[in-house]
């Protein structure tokens, strides 16, 4: 298959608009099925299309061209699909952003995506007050209430004069809107990377990608229903979650239930017992803090549920298995990416191999090769590269990074695999965190998925911490459970127990107790600031 092709079972024509997503099941009759169930509200297939053809009238009267960006910081809620899909029918580029970071963060996104509108919920327009008047593209800003008190800027005339609340401005436009003459390899949406390298990287995504995510993963490997309900503790905003909650669900007329606040494991657990999703997409952190409690089982849960979905960070196997025996269900665990949109290396419901991440999502092809990009041979570590029809068609404006990701059809991942002698494979860390011990490679993946299995441990990351002589060795640092005190026979123990387990060199020399990992807003460990 050529680089970036369709499969043959899928087909996308070349004049495509991505909102036939949401319109083809107002067309095929599932007009009445549940779409969206928020804090607030239900939401239907028919009432859906309605307000997105609205949001994207609306978003017209405020000036929004074909090709301009919508910048859109919101909570999940009904208004995410609404203004997203809204934006890509009249053949704008939406661009959601992480609802956790700084002013001067915003401020850098709006002006790198020169978006002329953006789309806020009210307890986030806080955040965007300080720069708003200083905005050279910016024409007007769209206050969502939803999950939230009113809100009212203060200031400036300027910031005044730009805001528009989300219902009277939809209220106000017409529910009737013809999709723009798209082309499937339009630009349909922009996603930025988490940036913990350095400045967020904005990944370019065509109107054919999220089709082709839904046919290839939601369809093909996870086997969405149209009865199925799902609930992705991920956010909206993130590529993972975008896929889980919205993507999927409606590429199959399913429903899905979205969470405005953060998800804890009481309110993930209440959310389970509610609404009774048949399917629940998370993260490593949040399947192992549900289980911390004891009293977190499928009795107080879900009884529908049919199957989980990890990704984010790499499921360790003891969690796997506690899941599976505590809740009745599998984990697929998978590898995806900002830049590939959704996962492409996945477990299969009926080949679960916890420990792994599984074999390649069909229409997708990888390769693990070394610093030359040779192909490394069976059993040894290398780099991930990956190529399919999802892939980002690069990074906005950033050449220099669009050059080293995407090569000749491939999108080098940065993560070290390698393939076990079964041909499962088998997560051994980023590029950038694995650590060279004694003069051999050290995966943290491999020493943390070792101690997370001792009965004290809820949460562990390993780093390299140059020794006396400065040569790098492994230092863990580690969460206990909830009443496990920490001391110098426990950190003792957690050695002895690695070292039983693991090659020598490969053990812990330092163990630090510490009250919680930091993670990004989607839930992957920092390593960097541990280091």
């Amino acid at each position: 298959m050529n680089p970036g092709a369709l499969p043959s079972d899928l087909r996308i024509p070349r004049d495509y608009n991505a909102s036939d997503l949401v319109d083809r099941n107002v067309a095929e009759g599932r007009g009445g099925k549940l779409a969206v169930r928020d804090a607030g509200s239900t939401t239907t297939y028919a009432e859906l299309s309605e307000r997105m053809n609205r949001a994207g009238n609306a978003l017209r009267e405020l000036g929004v061209q074909m090709e301009q960006r919508v910048l859109l910081c919101l909570l999940d809620s009904v208004d995410f699909p609404t203004f997203f899909w809204g934006a890509i029918k009249i053949g704008a580029v939406p661009v959601p952003v992480n609802t956790l970071l700084s002013s001067k963060e915003y401020d850098f996104l709006l002006r790198d995506s020169r978006a002329r509108v953006l789309v806020v919920s009210g307890n986030l327009l806080e955040k965007f007050q300080p720069i708003l008047q200083a905005q050279p593209f910016l024409k007007a800003v769209v206050v969502s209430e939803r999950g939230a008190e009113a809100t009212q800027a203060a200031g400036h005339t300027r910031i005044q004069s730009l805001l528009v609340q989300v219902e009277s401005l939809l209220a106000s436009a017409s529910p009737q809107l013809q999709a723009a003459p798209t082309t499937s390899d339009d630009v349909a949406f922009w996603l930025y990377s988490s940036g913990s390298t350095g400045t967020p990287k904005g990944a370019v995504h065509l109107h054919s990608h999220l089709n082709a995510t839904a046919h290839l993963y939601g369809q093909s490997v996870l086997g969405i229903r149209p009865d199925d309900v799902v609930f992705s503790a991920a956010k909206l905003f993130f590529a993972y979650g975008l896929g889980n909650a919205m993507t999927f669900p409606f590429s199959v007329g399913a429903g899905s239930v979205l969470l405005a606040e953060r998800p804890t494991p009481a309110g993930v657990m209440r959310v389970l017992r509610e609404f009774q999703p048949t399917l629940f997409c998370g993260v490593p952190t949040l399947f192992a803090s549900i289980l911390a409690e004891p009293a977190n089982d499928r009795a107080h849960g879900s009884p529908r549920l049919r199957l989980c979905v990890s990704a984010g960070e790499t499921l360790p196997k003891e969690i796997g298995e506690r899941w599976k025996e505590r809740f009745g269900v599998d984990i697929l665990d998978g590898l995806g990416s900002t830049e590939m949109l959704h996962i492409f290396l996945s477990l299969r419901p009926d080949d679960i191999r916890y420990g792994t991440t599984g074999q390649p999502v069909p229409g997708y092809e990888l390769s693990i090769v070394d610093e030359e990009d040779r192909p490394v041979k069976r059993g040894e570590l290398g780099e991930l590269k990956v190529r399919g029809p999802s892939a980002a068609a690069g990074y906005w404006n950033n050449r220099q990074k669009s050059l080293t990701t995407f090569r000749g059809g491939w999108t080098f991942t940065g993560d070290k695999y390698l393939q076990n002698p079964e041909g499962y494979y088998v997560y051994c860390g980023r590029s950038d965190d694995m650590i060279k011990a004694s003069g051999q490679w050290v995966s943290p993946a491999e020493v943390e998925s070792v101690l997370i299995s001792h009965p004290s441990v809820l949460e562990v990351a390993v780093v390299g911490k140059a020794d006396e002589n400065n040569l790098l060795k492994p230092k863990a640092f580690v969460v206990l459970r909830h009443g496990i005190e920490a001391s110098a026979e426990l950190a003792a123990e957690l050695q002895a127990f690695a070292r039983g387990r693991l090659t020598p060199h490969k053990y812990p020399r330092w163990v630090e107790f510490i009250e919680a990992l930091p993670k990004t807003a989607t839930g992957k460990i920092q390593r960097f600031k541990l280091r």
